[in-house]
């Protein structure tokens, strides 16, 4: 059944990680002035010109978000379902770090003072809402388990 709550957990997280695709995680100002806008393909100037490419910030956050979504439509192998939301979670994890070591090392480059977004939160929240589909499967398994003790 793919209207359980774990359901609209996992699309949330996914939604929130795909918005990172269109959403800046941070602005850096150089001491020109200069505004940098940091996306998920790299650092990008005002002409939308990248500066500094990330490429392995733009494939992590494509496996979390894949690994997101493909996890929905399992829904009818639960075990694998939860297999999958461990390697999510561990992936938000790794995409949460790298953002931040990625953010600090273009400071450095650009020699300028970051302001991070609300999106750059997106990770975490997405890791928790994925905790707790975790969770609610974890339910679905036990309570499964129980009607075949009962029979």
């Amino acid at each position: 059944m793919i209207q359980r709550i774990q359901s609209i957990y996992l699309l949330l997280s996914g939604l929130l990680m795909g918005s990172l695709f269109f959403l800046p995680l941070a602005q850096i100002t150089d001491k020109e002035n200069a505004v940098y806008n940091f996306m998920y393909r790299g650092i990008e100037n005002s002409e939308a010109e990248i500066v500094i490419p990330m490429l392995a910030l733009a494939i992590l956050l494509t496996a979390a978000t894949v690994v997101t979504f493909l996890s929905i439509f399992l829904f009818k192998k639960r075990m694998l379902q939860i297999r999958l939301c461990g390697l999510n979670m561990g992936l938000l994890i790794g995409s949460t770090g790298m953002i931040y070591y990625l953010g600090t090392k273009a400071i450095d480059q650009i020699a300028g003072t970051m302001s991070y977004q609300l999106t750059t939160a997106f990770p975490i929240v997405a890791l928790i809402l994925t905790f707790l589909a975790l969770r609610a499967i974890g339910k679905d398994v036990a309570l499964l388990k129980s009607m075949d003790r009962i029979r």
